[in-house]
């Protein structure tokens, strides 16, 4: 086993051990029929076994070989990887998060939600790809109603209305 299979290894084990830990607190909760404040808790810890268990898996794949040799690039002609986040585009994410928690008392989820989502979805559009301004305003917009309506209709808990208090 390779020294990345060992860290995935490892990373799914511990991965594992920490849903497991907080499985058996979530099953300390107090709860009743249905739906109740130890539902969430002990679907998060059933999706991090779930993670667990895929990484272990992963780790015990085989590696897939390359089909053909790498030939030598020139110098100039190297790109930066897809993999790697560029920290402006953290330090962005991390602007907007703060900037939603700030403004949604005032401001309200249902506004402040379309427009935070509207602009994640612009910082994390790759610089190479054209930003499809139409098609983010509609998935913010519905997932913003969504997300408010469940939240009041079948949960019965109340999101902050903000400037439409009036109109809700």
């Amino acid at each position: 086993m390779n020294t990345l299979n060992k860290k995935e290894l490892i990373i799914g084990i511990a991965m594992l051990g920490a849903s497991l830990a907080y499985l058996l607190a979530a099953q300390q909760l107090p709860g009743h029929d249905g739906v109740d404040a130890a539902t969430v808790p002990k679907l998060l810890a059933g999706l991090l076994s779930l993670l667990g268990v895929m990484q272990l898996v992963s780790a015990f794949a085989r590696p897939k070989a390359a089909a053909e040799p790498a030939s030598p690039a020139p110098a100039d002609a190297e790109e930066p990887s897809a993999d790697v986040v560029e920290p402006k585009t953290v330090f962005k994410t991390l602007g907007l998060i703060l900037g939603y928690m700030a403004l949604l008392g005032p401001v309200g989820f249902p506004i402040m939600t379309v427009v935070y989502l509207y602009l994640q979805f612009l910082v994390l559009t790759p610089a190479n790809q054209k930003a499809r301004h139409l098609t983010y305003l509609l998935i913010a917009v519905t997932c913003s109603a969504l997300i408010f309506l469940l939240f009041r209709e079948a949960f019965d808990l109340l999101l902050p209305a903000g400037l439409l208090n009036n109109f809700l």
